[in-house]
């Protein structure tokens, strides 16, 4: 099960995602919070996950002045990376998408921080039938490709054709296999 909240608007907005996809032996559980300015540009994001024995805590500050993401772990690590104007995370950047989407665009390659900074990509794949909830509607399918500094990946957003763009299914990859989350509304 997966679902996605957004709260907000002017001045700022907050952002939830959680995540529950476990198999017998193997537990999947990821929650993410965000909050960011009206333009999305990100300020803090909050990042808790357990995939199977590996569980990880930390939080990512943004500060957009000084042009620092700095990064902070359950254990105690910490560091620093150079963002540019108006980072997006994770979160802010999937809000970004839908209005970007709403307006007819996609949004241009950029960088985005989660946890590191990942160059993210998102294009246009095609406009299926898919079924949400038991009843069949249109689709647009994006697929977003991220590459950071130590991992690149490719994950699907099934966004519907509404004028707000819901999100409807994420499809992901995880070291089981793909993983087709439908978001509860």
């Amino acid at each position: 099960e997966a679902q996605f909240k957004a709260g907000g608007g002017e001045p700022g907005w907050e952002f939830e995602f959680s995540l529950e996809a476990s198999l017998p032996g193997f537990e999947i559980r990821d929650r993410y919070r965000s909050l960011a300015d009206g333009q999305l540009c990100s300020e803090q994001l909050d990042k808790e996950s357990v995939h199977g024995s590996r569980k990880a805590r930390e939080t990512v500050t943004c500060d957009r002045q000084k042009h620092v993401a700095t990064r902070q772990t359950l254990g105690g690590g910490k560091s620093e990376v150079s963002v540019p104007d108006c980072v997006k995370d994770g979160l802010s950047f999937i809000y970004f998408l839908r209005r970007e989407l709403a307006s007819g665009r996609m949004p241009p390659a950029q960088t985005v921080i989660f946890g590191a900074p990942y160059e993210v990509t998102a294009s246009y794949a095609d406009s299926p039938q898919i079924e949400v909830g038991g009843v069949r509607q249109a689709a647009d399918r994006i697929v977003v490709s991220f590459r950071g500094p130590a991992s690149s990946q490719t994950f699907e957003i099934y966004f519907g054709r509404d004028p707000a763009r819901t999100p409807l299914e994420v499809r992901a990859p995880f070291p089981l296999g793909t993983f087709a989350l439908e978001l509860v509304r």
